[in-house]
């Protein structure tokens, strides 16, 4: 296994890795609307923090040496499901290959963010 971290995604918060790579997938922990090297919270809406995680979720894809385009799964975390089509608005900008996929609301997500997003990709 190897363990994957670069400054351009945000830094973990809690004893976790930004991600892990075994064998030739990829997985991501979740990633929430955090600023990378600063740690504060972007956006209000879900449609603003779903675009900072999907770049915190990119960056650390390509540090890794992959892309969204090698996403196979995906799981998504709604702290509202009213939010559910804009979220999918921005998430089908950066999936538009469409990965399998599980969306589920959240009793609550850390710091009361409005959307997570963890991926599995291949290498």
């Amino acid at each position: 296994m190897k363990c994957i971290y670069t400054n351009k995604g945000a830094d973990p918060q809690a004893p976790y890795s930004q991600a892990m790579i075994t064998g030739n997938l990829i997985f991501t922990a979740g990633q929430v609307a955090m600023m990378p090297g600063t740690g504060e919270s972007v956006g209000i809406t879900v449609t603003e923090q779903a675009e900072q995680v999907c770049k915190n979720i990119g960056a650390i894809l390509e540090a890794a040496g992959s892309s969204y385009e090698k996403v196979v799964k995906a799981t998504c975390f709604l702290l509202d499901m009213a939010d559910f089509d804009e979220f999918n608005a921005v998430y089908n900008k950066y999936f538009p290959h469409h990965p399998a996929r599980i969306c589920v609301a959240a009793a609550a997500l850390y710091l009361d963010y409005r959307c997570e997003i963890e991926v599995i990709a291949e290498l």
